[in-house]
């Protein structure tokens, strides 16, 4: 009598749907395992300390934490209770503690800052040396106080009119520092050079032998006298000359 040959196909199917129910038992496992978010813990931190100090300002916000990204918490069941940590908190900050109160117990605390903010002028593209900035080369940007440079400009027209004096790239923030005037009074140029003598108001042709900016003093030539005499440049292409 001849012996049946296995039924390998059966025997395949069978692992198959072994396989198939021990992956239905870890699925609930990893629900378990399922971590509390860090965005939920940073607003409950965020409207504790909303309750401790007074209304913000526009020009200032709430900076929470940091928490480690990595923070690893198993998802609290039941509300989680947010606490200042101490009533004697300072003007500026305090810290919040977030507790679970699941069987599970877990805490941590999360330091919670006010910090100020001011606008700032931002380059909205890249600037070369001598250029004369307008209004299409700034844009405003809202920042954290700690996070901008010294001199920084918090009003773009500030810097409108002005010349670049070094590059600036696009995105930076703009100081005063990195803007100059623009120059009223370029060497070699021709001016005219106004003086009162005796009451009268005199106005000549003159040469300018150095640059300045608007009330800088230069020096400059009379072209009429060839006299080369030193003025204060009040307006583009004018100088008033300075007697002695």
């Amino acid at each position: 009598m001849m012996k049946q040959a296995p039924n390998y196909r059966h025997w395949i199917l069978g692992l198959g749907l072994l396989g198939l129910g021990l992956a239905a038992t870890r699925l609930p496992a990893a629900a378990d395992t399922d971590q509390q978010a860090i965005p939920e813990l940073e607003s409950l931190a965020r409207s504790e300390a909303a309750r401790a100090f007074p209304p913000l300002t526009e020009r200032q916000r709430f900076l929470i934490g940091p928490l480690e990204p990595n923070l690893q918490l198993e998802r609290c069941r039941q509300p989680v209770k947010s606490t200042l940590a101490s009533p004697h908190h300072m003007q500026d900050r305090a810290t919040v503690e977030l507790r679970c109160p699941d069987p599970k117990f877990w805490h941590i605390y999360v330091q919670v800052r006010i910090i100020g903010t001011s606008p700032v002028a931002v380059a909205a593209h890249a600037i070369v040396v001598g250029s004369v900035l307008t209004e299409k080369d700034l844009r405003v940007e809202q920042h954290d106080v700690s996070e901008l440079p010294p001199g920084f400009l918090d009003d773009p027209a500030i810097a409108v009119g002005l010349t670049a004096n070094r590059p600036i790239a696009g995105g930076a923030f703009l100081t005063n520092q990195q803007l100059v005037a623009a120059k009223a009074v370029q060497r070699g140029q021709t001016v005219t050079l106004i003086a009162d003598a005796g009451g009268l108001r005199v106005r000549m042709a003159g040469k300018a032998l150095t640059d300045g900016l608007i009330n800088q003093r230069v020096r400059v030539e009379n072209l009429s006298s060839g006299k080369i005499v030193e003025g204060i440049a009040r307006s583009e292409q004018t100088v008033e000359i300075i007697f002695q």
